[in-house]
């Protein structure tokens, strides 16, 4: 990797950021012309490489350097971003990752395989709220029907706003093609949280990501009036509610999981009423599905007896949810390796956001995420940032990660040595 430049990629990656970001932070959302700025500067890299490079049905672009076998290493990430995001969210991926294959390219020699970078489209689900649309078209686990009925905040549907950067979302379910000769996967992202730096460690080797379940819970009570209901014969749905907030972070403690109430609407709202009706979300993660499964009944037996307690009655229901995926056990070793060998000591973490990443392992490709400290752990917001020395030690780690992988699917027999 003697052509490996470290200084290039945060050099083009602090152009992107100047392209497509404004006094509020980046501005990369899917179908806009700002995101099209983003990919036609990534296209244009590629084209300076003599690389080839295509979009795929779903909106992903995939760029290649063809090696002595069609198998393919890929590395991902996406250009897309939320509203006023932050520089590094995505597209550090993408960019570190055509580093890597840049370095390659110079050293003049086809690779042992086939390495391709590939850019998901709508990574964020930002606009219309559906999460990692162009990696679980390829997956195979977009439904399609459910997709087409999102709109933006503006009512443009998903068609409309796709089908002005030329693509249509009918045929988005024909990336699944795109898994043929796709030996493994491997992401590089920041770690928007804020683990690695409370460790003092600039990366981390990634376990999976972590296992999410979104339910409702409602309370009902009895409304009455705010000043004439004595305290100790009111039916307060609220109160039942408010219990909960405490208990989530028992649960979560008792787990080594994490929840969160992220919403509370009551009814009738009004400040000389009695809450009768108390609704709040709970988003519960872990990593390991029976832990999940123990938070989400710990969490229905202690709304049942706040509600006991309450005179009040409960009920539940599902919003979404998505089992644990965790990554390559030897993959996640080789990660752990390249990271020692670059910067001397790494971390194995779980991710608690999702990623493309997620959606590769689902499709049965063998998968790793590196993570690089995030500053504060802040991301989502134009404060977002990491140590230039850390970012500098991601594409090193990247790189060498890339070089085991290549090593490990030769001594696997997972290619085959023959080039089209």
């Amino acid at each position: 990797m003697i052509f490996l430049n470290p200084q290039r990629a945060l050099d083009e990656m602090k152009q992107l950021r100047d392209l497509t970001s404004d006094e509020n932070g980046n501005q990369r959302v899917v179908f806009t012309p700002t995101w099209k700025k983003a990919v036609d500067f990534f296209t244009a890299k590629v084209e300076e490489l003599g690389l080839g490079w295509r979009t795929d049905p779903a909106g992903n672009l995939w760029a290649t350097l063809e090696g002595e076998s069609p198998q393919a290493l890929v590395i991902g990430g996406h250009l897309d971003s939320v509203p006023n995001g932050g520089w590094l969210d995505g597209c550090w991926n993408v960019i570190a990752g055509l580093e890597v294959v840049r370095a390659y390219k110079l050293a003049g020699q086809r690779p042992p395989v086939t390495l391709k970078v590939v850019n998901w489209c709508d990574e964020e689900g930002a606009r219309f709220g559906r999460s990692l649309f162009g990696s679980s078209a390829f997956s195979g686990f977009l439904d399609i029907e459910a997709v087409k009925i999102l709109k933006d905040k503006d009512g443009i549907t998903v068609e409309e706003a796709a089908r002005a950067y030329g693509v249509d979302v009918n045929q988005a379910p024909l990336a699944t093609r795109e898994q043929k000769d796709i030996a493994a996967y491997l992401e590089l992202h920041i770690e928007q949280g804020p683990v690695l730096e409370g460790l003092g460690l600039p990366l981390g080797a990634v376990l999976g990501t972590v296992g999410v379940e979104r339910h409702f819970i409602t309370f009902h009570g009895q409304a009455a009036h705010s000043g004439s209901t004595p305290m100790n014969v009111r039916k307060d749905a609220f109160l039942a509610a408010a219990k909960m907030a405490q208990e989530i972070y028992t649960i979560a403690s008792r787990h080594s999981g994490v929840c969160t109430i992220g919403s509370c609407v009551t009814k009738p709202g009004i400040v000389t009423s009695v809450v009768e009706d108390c609704t709040i979300t709970l988003d519960q993660r872990h990593l390991d599905a029976g832990e999940l499964a123990a938070m989400w009944s710990e969490a229905q037996d202690a709304a049942r007896r706040f509600a006991a307690e309450g005179n009040v009655t409960v009920a539940f229901g599902d919003l979404w949810k998505i089992h644990p995926i965790p990554f390559h056990p030897e993959l996640i070793d080789f990660c752990d390796q390249a990271i020692t060998e670059t910067v001397g000591t790494s971390h194995k973490l779980p991710s608690g956001p999702l990623h493309d990443a997620a959606e590769v392992c689902r499709a049965g490709i063998p998968t790793q995420m590196l993570f690089v400290q995030s500053l504060r752990g802040i991301s989502h917001n134009k404060i977002e940032d990491t140590k230039e020395e850390h970012l500098l030690a991601s594409v090193t780690a990247l790189a060498k990660l890339a070089e085991k992988t290549i090593e490990w699917l030769l001594k696997s027999h997972l290619v085959n040595h023959t080039i089209g």
